[in-house]
């Protein structure tokens, strides 16, 4: 398949990039997941609803990384991250545990753990 817009070309990178940061997340237990979210952002989850959580795991997934145009989304079976805007759109697989962890009740442990350190 041959790029057909010029923002086609950036697709790669940024992919790429998604995938690095989301690679951190992949086989963490949702605990795990939860306090690593929580530290990089520097905030713990107020309401721990899928909504929000999803919100997270994006925040996590775009974190410094430069779009170049595209639009990053979760989708809304929460499995994959789904970049769009070019000529295409290409979705990357989040992980079960992600999507455990997204679709899960709130998670204590990490909360109390975060508390215990600020």
């Amino acid at each position: 398949m041959r790029p057909k817009t010029p923002l086609d070309l950036s697709l790669a990178p940024v992919a790429a990039q998604l995938d690095m940061n989301l690679a951190q997340l992949r086989d963490r237990t949702a605990d795990e997941i939860d306090f690593e979210i929580a530290l990089a952002l520097d905030r713990p989850e107020r309401k721990g609803d899928p909504a929000e959580r999803t919100e997270r795991v994006l925040a996590i997934a775009v974190r410094n990384v430069d779009l170049h145009g595209w639009s990053a989304k979760i989708t809304d079976d929460h499995c994959r991250l789904r970049l769009s805007g070019g000529s295409v759109s290409i979705d990357l697989g989040l992980s079960a545990e992600l999507l455990r962890y997204i679709e899960a009740a709130p998670v204590s442990g990490a909360k109390a753990t975060l508390e215990g350190v600020g």
